[in-house]
């Protein structure tokens, strides 16, 4: 009976012994497996799948016209202090040092295309103007060489155009010259009749049109009002672009109401960002 006794106590001592052991081993396994789980996947009883990205709050382009002719006044914009899309007409005596600056400031640059007006032209970009009867060639041509002119630009609006964008095959032709780039398409809307998104549609080209113009009125208070508006629009559908020009005036009444995304929760976005997160319909 002792050395049954003996051999009890031998037993405890050696499961006491091993015990830590077991446990650290236990442990370590533990550890292992909960290392091979993937840090985003979320353990579940029920199969279902994550949720879906919390959609984008509201958002504004703000698109600003006309630059590339005016050095000292376009260099002006390269220190503005939220992301903007910058429309840049080509050929002018700033356009390439410009666009390259605003590219690497973390702009959107997209190319300001000349088009045709109603009446007469009274506009240092004449010369190259897309017009009406011209050839899908000759458009595509034109196009081209001021693409060529502004490699940073990923997509195009009109500058002028309110003959040019109410016709249905010319802005066809154009169309299919931005398809072939790969560009989007932002109508200015310099016409009622303007069939731009139509034109751009039936292409296949990536498509916005500018909801509020902010300083056609160059008064302080109408801009004011012009800006609540895009605000207002923001937020009521989630996206709005405004489209501005590069005036002081203009640079100076933005600066003092930019405070105010944050404020309303609207995210300063370029065009390109628009387009890439909008939602169907």
């Amino acid at each position: 009976m002792a050395g049954a006794f003996l051999a009890g106590l031998l037993l405890v001592g050696v499961i006491l012994i091993r015990a830590p052991e077991v446990e650290r081993r236990a442990e370590d396994n533990l550890a292992s497996s909960t290392a091979a789980i993937p840090p985003t996947v979320a353990p579940s009883d029920n199969g279902a799948v994550a949720p879906a990205p919390v959609p984008p709050g509201p958002r504004l382009a703000i698109v600003v016209d006309d630059l590339g002719y005016d050095p000292v006044r376009d260099a002006e914009w390269l220190d503005f202090p939220e992301r903007i899309t910058v429309s840049v007409l080509p050929h002018g005596p700033s356009s390439k040092s410009f666009a390259a600056s605003a590219r690497t400031h973390g702009f959107g640059v997209i190319l300001h295309v000349p088009m045709e007006p109603e009446g007469v032209v009274a506009d240092r970009t004449e010369p190259f103007l897309l017009r009406r009867g011209m050839t899908p060639e000759e458009i595509a041509d034109r196009f081209a060489r001021m693409a060529a002119d502004i490699p940073q630009a990923t997509g195009a609006s009109n500058h002028m155009g309110s003959a040019f964008t109410s016709d249905l095959g010319a802005m066809a032709a154009f169309a299919q010259a931005l398809k072939g780039k790969g560009f989007f398409f932002v109508d200015s809307v310099t016409s009622a009749g303007t069939v731009g998104l139509i034109a751009m549609e039936q292409a296949g080209v990536p498509a916005m049109r500018c909801d509020i113009f902010l300083d056609d009125d160059g008064r302080p208070e109408e801009m004011r009002r012009q800006w609540d508006a895009a605000i207002a629009l923001a937020k009521e559908r989630g996206q709005a672009i405004l489209l501005c020009h590069p005036r002081r005036e203009t640079r100076k009444v933005l600066l003092e109401l930019l405070p105010q995304l944050r404020r309303e929760g609207i995210r300063p976005v370029t065009v390109e960002e628009l387009l890439s997160t909008r939602r169907p319909g």
